[in-house]
């Protein structure tokens, strides 16, 4: 289990997303600079122990109405080849010395531990408590469990999301900007063979939940 750090982050992470997320073709905010608030998320275990890979929700005020959106990102001691397009920025780690935040969708060990935790092999866990399960992510999974090959292309952005090419022809979408499910939870697409769902707070004080991911067979529509 990966171990969380009570420490100093120089600049913060949601430091680093202000000014990386206006970049994004996501991104709904006003002309101004973000003003983000964290909402929400969880994280999963590296089996190798080497990279941290945290799903982080921050909610942006700074347009007409709040938005929430779902931030995937990795953090490594040493920059990863051929991922500086990815690169959401350096920070300073109060015990573990330089690190190198990346959008999550562009790691291979991010999209390999997702496949995980949707087949039923890995675990969410807490986003501030070490070796604490997080129970309020819940996934489905209808395959027959076998583990997918690596990304087979460079993650897609568009108005809403990413979208992840698995090798296998499958797609692994991820939702960007996060909407809160009916009170009767999660309404998986048409074709869905798997899903991850959480929980975030709102402006409100309220707790929503929603869809942060879906998996599609190569068939799928």
């Amino acid at each position: 289990m990966a171990v969380i750090h009570q420490t100093v982050l120089k600049p913060t992470k949601l430091e680093l997303l202000a000014s990386w997320l206006p970049s994004r073709p996501w991104y709904r905010g006003g002309t101004g600079e973000p003003r983000l608030t964290k909402a929400g998320g969880f994280r999963l275990d590296d089996p190798e122990g080497e990279v941290g890979i945290e799903f982080m929700v921050v909610t942006d005020a700074s347009g007409t109405r709040p938005v929430s959106y779902l931030v995937p990102l990795t953090y490594r001691g040493a920059r990863l080849d051929g991922a500086d397009h990815a690169l959401v920025g350096t920070m300073d780690h109060g015990v573990l010395g330089p690190r190198w935040a990346y959008d999550g969708c562009h790691d291979p060990v991010m999209a390999a531990q997702l496949l995980a935790l949707i087949e039923g092999r890995a675990q969410a866990q807490d986003q501030s408590i070490s070796d604490t399960p997080d129970r309020e992510v819940t996934r489905s999974y209808a395959g027959d469990g076998v583990t997918r090959a690596g990304l087979a292309a460079i993650a897609a952005d568009d108005r809403e999301g990413t979208d992840l090419s698995l090798a296998d022809g499958s797609t692994l979408r991820l939702n960007r900007v996060l909407r809160p499910a009916p009170d009767s939870g999660p309404v998986l697409p048409e074709g869905a063979a798997g899903h991850v769902a959480g929980v975030w707070s709102l402006p409100d004080g309220t707790r929503a939940r929603g869809l942060f991911a879906v998996l599609r067979d190569g068939g799928a529509r």
